[in-house]
């Protein structure tokens, strides 16, 4: 630890071997050493004691729209790489779509990159975007540094970024399996969803109706048969439907590449408590009934689901109209998805080793981040939250960074507040103080 330029020392630090008391050095924005909590601290070295307060890698969300440039009156890189790093989020790879330009060209990511470049609080990368006619762009993209490509099986909400059908997808899948690359995708079927019942208006059951889990199955499916199929690497987003789990166990058991993520909203929300008229609760896929919340809480500690992410997906609050079938469908989750994920895994009997894994070990190994992002382990970015995760606050819109302080979670009370983040060794924010943005643009390595 000679070389140490900061030590964090914590009688509950969250490392790959488990939670203990000890001292994590740093030098020039590594971990250098992860040491006995009473290992001395050189001379050189400022020490942060941290008390009892747990120490715990930065999360990582490899699933956010910032919308920027383009929709920036929905948000942009400030507000949400704000809001994230308030949320203890030290990383976020930013979706291609809802920006305008959408990330589908090199010089679309080159413009998302610059507008990106002096606004992120936090590190942030990119994905492609697969449209059906963008195929020649792909091999570009991913040489360029995105770190996979989103498709759609059904229409997205935006005319910028059409579906792909069934032979475009093949052909789209097989194109990146070519050089390797990883496909992650919104799986609902579109003649499914055209034939459910549409029924405007207010109810939430009426809405439910109209996102049935049938679509997420059969999209499913047909995404894990082209996989299987084109030997490729798949990424299943959002899931929402407990239905498609044995299909994925079993496509896995079978040797299927095939990842799955799902998102607090489906996890600590249900559809019997979402007041009519309340589109703050609207997104795509639905929220879902308790009964199915309990078995993705299951499919998550057997492992069939890898990680869970915030699908932040905002809009201006004017969107989200009493109506819930023309309102725009999305949650804002970063500021506040490690509290509610916590506040309902504690009450399930899991630990914040659990939420770790979850929330930021996985999801930095989806996109190939694990060898700097994910663990307190030497040779990793010193990227922290401070969280107490015994403290409780109620959530008051008003207290977000997000640029429109829209939230399904007002008025909830959620355990474990973050008293600090750390991105490289550099504190960030601390009991909401932020410094300017010192966020680096991250691209595929490998």
């Amino acid at each position: 630890m000679s070389d140490a330029e900061l030590v964090l020392r914590s009688t509950r630090v969250i490392t790959p071997e488990g939670t203990r008391a000890a001292s994590v050095a740093v030098a020039a924005g590594t971990i250098t050493a992860v040491l006995p909590y009473d290992a001395p601290v050189p001379e050189s070295a400022r020490l942060e004691d941290l008390g009892d307060h747990v120490l715990l890698p930065g999360l990582v969300d490899t699933h956010v729209h910032v919308n920027d440039p383009g929709r920036t009156e929905w948000e942009g890189f400030w507000t949400a790489t704000r809001a994230a790093a308030a949320g203890g989020i030290t990383t976020l790879v930013d979706m291609p779509l809802n920006s305008l330009p959408p990330t589908t060209t090199v010089p679309h990511l080159r413009t998302k990159q610059r507008v990106a470049a002096d606004k992120a609080h936090i590190d942030v990368g990119f994905w492609g975007g697969a449209l059906p006619d963008n195929i020649k762009e792909l091999r570009p993209l991913h040489e360029a540094g995105v770190f996979g490509f989103k498709a759609f099986l059904s229409p997205s909400g935006v005319d910028e970024f059409p579906h792909l059908e069934r032979d475009p997808l093949a052909r789209t899948m097989a194109e990146i399996a070519a050089f390797g690359g990883l496909l992650i995708v919104h799986a609902e079927d579109p003649r499914l969803l055209a034939s459910a019942p549409q029924q405007p208006g207010p109810k939430y059951a009426d809405f439910l109706a109209s996102r049935p889990r049938d679509a997420e199955d059969t999209a499913i499916a047909q995404l894990i048969r082209e996989a299987k199929a084109l030997h490729a690497r798949v990424h299943v987003l959002h899931l929402s439907s407990s239905d498609a789990l044995p299909m994925i166990a079993q496509a896995r058991a079978e040797g299927v590449r095939v990842t799955v993520e799902t998102c607090p909203h489906y996890l600590t929300l249900t559809a019997e408590e979402v007041p009519d008229g309340a589109s703050e609760f609207k997104c795509c896929p639905p929220i879902r009934e308790a009964a199915n919340q309990d078995l993705l809480w299951q499919a998550l500690a057997d492992g069939t689901i890898d990680c869970i992410v915030t699908d932040h997906s905002p809009s201006t609050a004017d969107l989200k109209t009493d109506d819930f079938a023309t309102a725009w469908g999305g949650i804002s989750g970063l500021q506040l998805s490690l509290a509610a994920v916590w506040t309902e895994a504690r009450r399930r009997g899991h630990g914040l080793e659990d939420v770790v894994r979850w929330m930021s070990a996985r999801t930095s190994e989806l996109v190939g981040l694990d060898d700097r992002k994910g663990a307190i382990a030497v040779g990793r970015d010193a990227d922290f939250a401070v969280l107490a995760p015994d403290e409780t606050f109620t959530v008051d819109p008003v207290a977000l960074q997000h640029r429109n302080r829209v939230t399904a979670y007002a008025g909830k009370t959620l355990h474990g507040v973050v008293k600090s983040t750390w991105l490289r060794g550099q504190r960030i924010v601390a009991d909401g103080e932020f410094t300017e943005p010192k966020g680096r643009l991250l691209t595929r390595t490998h």
